[in-house]
């Protein structure tokens, strides 16, 4: 039997529904503008007068984007990237956060692994000490200039550590008297009833390694060491004074900055928009469990 509802709870609804769409329509514009500008002419666009539907329709800022083959090596040194930091992080955030979510008792170190994360966290090195640690280890021009400073994110690991210890103690104990190590117990036990959490620093970090860009600037030796967001934050519009063509010239004409940015934004956007539908489910209760202490 269904719940039957009253005036004012319709009108309620009804003013929450509305608050929401006019919010969610609020949030899609910025999106319709950029997607807009990318698809406008290069005058219309630089002149500032598009705004969320193209003005004189062109696909020259994609075509300058993607007849260039130097796109597709950068392309797949970002899904390297990708792929790699999310096994390495995955791994070394769980096998860093089940003892740490141990009580003192039963890891007597903790409390000392466990202020040296925040620590690591509050005070970061800086640039330059990094570059040259990089540089030490010959990592410089390397996939693992990219991977290997970030690996461990002391947030994912407060993250996984509340999470953990929400679990039942008496799962692990029931394990253990039937002789269940450490490792069986984690691998058994609490990665299986982490999906959520672990699904949830997933998106942090496919996220944060396909947006990241500086670090390509500054470790990569030769543009084929660019990942995507760096290549493409360094694609501009040059205009070659030797060129004698009027086709090349043309086409050079009918791309603005302004829309090639645009366009930027829209190519690295489309994995990030394709991945998060399949994990939000995950997110809010991950982001949930996890922040909070029992």
């Amino acid at each position: 039997m269904g719940i039957k509802l009253t005036r004012e709870d319709i009108a309620i609804n009804t003013v929450v529904y509305a608050i929401l769409t006019f919010l969610a329509v609020i949030t899609l514009i910025p999106l319709l503008n950029i997607f807009s500008i990318s698809l406008s002419d290069s005058a219309k666009a630089t002149a500032g007068l598009v705004t969320i539907y193209p003005l004189g329709l062109s696909w020259n800022t994609y075509i300058t984007i993607f007849k260039d083959h130097a796109i597709l090596t950068a392309a797949g040194v970002s899904f390297e990237r990708v792929l790699l930091a999310l096994v390495i992080d995955m791994v070394l955030v769980v096998l860093a956060s089940y003892p740490l979510s141990k009580t003192t008792k039963a890891f007597r170190s903790r409390n000392i692994y466990m202020w040296t994360v925040i620590g690591t966290m509050l005070f970061g090195p800086s640039t330059i000490p990094m570059f040259f640690t990089v540089k030490d280890m010959h990592m410089l021009g390397t996939i693992w200039a990219l991977v290997i400073p970030g690996a461990v994110g002391q947030f994912y690991i407060i993250l996984m550590i509340n999470y953990f210890r929400s679990i039942p103690s008496e799962l692990e104990e029931s394990a253990s008297m039937d002789g269940a190590g450490p490792w069986r117990r984690l691998l058994q036990i609490y990665v299986p009833l982490s999906m959520p959490i672990m699904a949830t620093i997933a998106l942090f970090v496919v996220v944060g390694n396909w947006n990241a860009y500086y670090d390509g600037l500054i470790y990569a030796i030769q543009t084929s060491d660019y990942p995507l967001q760096t290549y493409i934050q360094q694609l501009v519009v040059s205009y070659d004074t030797t060129i004698r063509d009027i086709e090349q010239v043309k086409s050079l004409l009918a791309v603005s900055n302004r829309s090639l940015t645009a366009a930027k934004l829209v190519v690295t956007m489309i994995p990030i928009l394709i991945v998060y539908p399949f994990m939000q489910k995950y997110f809010i209760s991950g982001i949930m469990l996890g922040s909070v202490k029992e």
